[in-house]
């Protein structure tokens, strides 16, 4: 059974994917402009952020802090990693979408 530290949400589904296709390039405009290229979807940068934070402090992620670039003002990029638990954590919330639409009956064009 899950519990509330190991369940994800679409977002947070949809922002770990995106860390993990962006590989050693993500951090939080990459991750930003993926979902957009990716789903269509427009999100925020503080979104981003607020949730890699709760993703630090469940342990899903880890980061670390790029060289600072003059393009930046200064600012160091903060780059994103999924670490095991992280991986964990999206492989047991796709099995657990992939069972509910399995026993969807086919309705309308959804399920088998």
């Amino acid at each position: 059974m899950a519990n509330k530290k190991s369940y994800l949400g679409e977002f947070e589904h949809l922002v770990l994917l995106s860390i993990l296709h962006l590989g050693d390039e993500a951090y939080g405009v990459t991750v930003r402009r993926y979902l957009k290229d990716s789903i269509d979807r427009e999100v925020s940068i503080g979104a981003i952020y607020t949730t890699v934070e709760r993703f630090e402090k469940k342990g899903f992620i880890t980061s670390k802090k790029g060289g600072a670039t003059a393009e930046r003002g200064g600012k160091a990029k903060r780059y994103f990693t999924v670490t095991a638990l992280g991986v964990s954590s999206l492989q047991d919330t796709r099995i657990r979408l992939e069972k509910m639409w399995c026993k969807l009956p086919v309705i309308a064009g959804l399920g088998d």
